[in-house]
Order: structure tokens, then C-alpha cells, then sequence
């Protein structure tokens, strides 16, 4: 849980650089790579990021532009790319004008009862789903960016 908006904002840009970097990696063709068939593909993957970021916000009670669920996922990476962009910028403006105390302040959703909370748990969610990327992006034959030390990549 936040406590201090600074540490959420210092947290917030490390975290959106790094799954823009892996949003980044992702190529057209391989936006409908799964595990297994019928399972999240890149390209879900990527616009679900796109989505949560608005609907967390939202919880929170910043003011960030929300995607809706039925959205259908776009036919190109650089599409998804730029409305993390947006997305990721939005939640950093917004942030910026909560003060430390809002951070404390309930929300009314019991498992996650603070804008703090819900804004530890964004980070958290995003970093879980980057993770499923990162896989999906090594599964697909396409190169995973160091965004947490080398990669084979890099050797």
C-alpha cells in the first residue's frame, strides 16, 4: 500500500517504462500468440494492461480515460502501444494531484480499502501480466527485453 504519492509516482514511471518495453516487443504477427490455444494471447494481454489501467485508476478516483471490457483488442501492436502510452501518462497526471493523505483515504472495497491499496495493487497487476508476456514473448521467437536484469538476448 502507498502511503507517500512520490513513492507510488517513482514506482508508477519504473513499472509503465518497463511494460511499455515489453509492449514494445511485441509484433504484429505474433499479437494471437497463446500458451495453449484458447488462453490470453499477446495481444489480449497487452490491451487488458490498456484496460486495467483505466479501471483501477478509476477505482482510486483518478480521472483516467477507461476502455471498456468489450472493446475489441486492436489488429496492431503499435496501436496498443500508443494507448498504454496515453494511459500510462494519464495515471501519472492524476496521480500527481492526489495528496499523501488521499492515499489513506477508503474507498469501500473491502480487499483492497484504500486509494493506496489500489494503486499498490495496479503495479502489482501489471507486473504480474507482464511476466505472462515476457513468456509468451520467448515462446513466439521473439526477443524479451531486460526489463528486470539480461536476457538471453543479451549474452
Amino acid at each position: 500500500m502507498y502511503r507517500q504519492v512520490d513513492d507510488f509516482l517513482k514506482d508508477w514511471e519504473v513499472a509503465a517504462r518497463r511494460t511499455l518495453q515489453v509492449l514494445q516487443a511485441v509484433t504484429d504477427d505474433k499479437l494471437e500468440q497463446s500458451i495453449v490455444e484458447g488462453h490470453s494471447t499477446l495481444g489480449w494481454l497487452g490491451w487488458h494492461l490498456v484496460e486495467t489501467e483505466g479501471y483501477f485508476s478509476h477505482l482510486a478516483g483518478l480521472m483516467v480515460p477507461m476502455m471498456g471490457q468489450d472493446e475489441p483488442v486492436p489488429a496492431t501492436a503499435g496501436e496498443i502501444v500508443a494507448a498504454y502510452e496515453t494511459a500510462a501518462e494519464a495515471v501519472k497526471e492524476e496521480a500527481a494531484k492526489l495528496s499523501d493523505k488521499d492515499l489513506l483515504t477508503e474507498t469501500g472495497i473491502a480487499t483492497l480499502a484504500t486509494k493506496g491499496a489500489i494503486l499498490r495493487f495496479l503495479i502489482d497487476h501489471q507486473t504480474h501480466h507482464r511476466g505472462q508476456m515476457m513468456v509468451l514473448l520467448r515462446q513466439a521467437g521473439l526477443p524479451v527485453p531486460p526489463v528486470m536484469g539480461p536476457t538471453k538476448e543479451m549474452q
